[in-house]
């Protein structure tokens, strides 16, 4: 018989801004299950998303989440395919309700700018504010927006992945507000009732690639455009319990455990705490460097989610050095977004502390090593 894979003695710390880092906890659990769910004889990839086995591992899924995330009675869970790009098109062909009619849109980096341009398929996207001239590195004060009073909702991206970028509140303006929250979902508690939608892939702190949940205040359902098509309704997922086709069910039964994990450890309090000690370990470390490091994003907005960084004050060459010599230390997928380069280490909530206390102490000693 083979050996267990359920080991942690050759796995890497992997920094990839996606899919994401999962809990050995999890995983093993995963590993355990996988080619019989509870003795039933069957894989989760096997069972009928209509039969008794998978509907116990829904509905215990959509109890965990509801709980974690504290999600309103007025408010609908919903799991859908297509990622969060996909919600780029149906935020509008839900919300928008006449087509024509205009939609805020607050840009801080290149995801907000592709649902800028899906909205304006549909509708007229209005930027409210845009930061591209700063290369996405800060986010403008509410005061500073230009809003639409007429506008049907106004729609921002929570963490931006590529810039390191992160709203760390709710923004304070008046209307529906939606939010893209696919790379900080689960890391900290959510302003659910603050919002009309929030969206989220769940390939970043929740699970593996293939599943995106939609919050939706009900009171948004059932007013899509007569062109939108009838996957992409908020109304008919709502109506049919997330199987209105066979849903992503080997995803959702991760998103379940991955829901199960946060809860032991106290909830999302924990994972905020979790999250900001681990970035700001890495943040140190950047702003003691003397300039050897560099961190383009404004302090104010850091992300806890994902660090941009240059080394040998932007040496391209000691980077690709760093980046080689790191994976000799299981350091993996630190490189930056091929659009802006340099590094960037992704520290969602499957990563261990462990693991960036290896990059810190790694980066120091590389920074005495190769001297500018």
């Amino acid at each position: 018989m083979a050996a267990s894979l359920c080991s942690s003695s050759d796995r890497v710390y992997n920094f990839s801004a996606g899919p994401c880092i999962l809990p050995m906890e999890v995983l093993c659990e995963a590993q355990q299950d996988f080619t019989s769910w509870k003795g039933t004889g069957m894989s989760v990839t096997e069972m009928s998303h209509r039969g008794k086995e998978f509907l116990k591992i829904y509905d215990q899924t959509v109890s965990d989440m509801r709980e974690l995330l504290e999600i309103p009675q007025n408010y609908k869970l919903l799991f859908m395919q297509g990622g969060g790009t996909l919600q780029f098109s149906s935020v509008p062909l839900n919300l928008l309700k006449a087509q024509g009619a205009s939609a805020d849109y607050v840009v801080t980096g290149s995801w907000g700018q592709k649902a800028f341009e899906e909205c304006g398929k549909y509708g007229v996207a209005n930027k409210v504010c845009d930061t591209k001239k700063s290369n996405y590195t800060y986010i403008p004060s509410e005061e500073e927006w230009k809003l639409d009073p007429n506008a049907s909702y106004i729609h921002y991206c929570a963490n931006e992945t590529i810039y390191g970028v992160e709203f760390k509140s709710t923004p304070d303006v008046k209307g529906d507000i939606v939010t893209d929250m696919s790379s900080n979902f689960c890391s900290k508690p959510i302003d659910v009732a603050g919002h009309a939608v929030i969206y989220a892939g769940a390939q970043k702190n929740l699970g593996p690639a293939g599943v995106a949940i939609v919050i939706a205040r009900e009171d948004v359902l059932g007013k899509e455009l007569p062109i939108c098509p009838t996957y992409l309704s908020y109304k008919t997922h709502a109506s049919n319990d997330s199987m209105y086709n066979t849903p992503p069910c080997f995803a959702i039964y991760m998103v379940g455990l991955m829901a199960k994990h946060l809860k032991s450890k106290g909830g999302l309090a924990h994972w905020k705490d979790w999250s900001e000690k681990k970035a700001q370990m890495l943040y140190d470390t950047i702003d003691q460097s003397d300039g050897y490091y560099s961190c383009p994003t404004d302090v104010k907005c850091r992300s806890n989610m994902n660090i941009p960084f240059r080394v040998g004050k932007s040496s391209e060459a000691l980077e690709k050095k760093f980046l080689k010599e790191a994976e000799k230390l299981k350091l993996v997928q630190l490189s930056g977004h091929r659009s802006v380069g340099g590094c960037r280490a992704s520290i969602y909530n499957g990563m261990p502390m462990e693991g960036v206390q290896t990059l810190a102490d790694f980066m120091k000693s590389f920074m005495e090593e190769n001297p500018v």
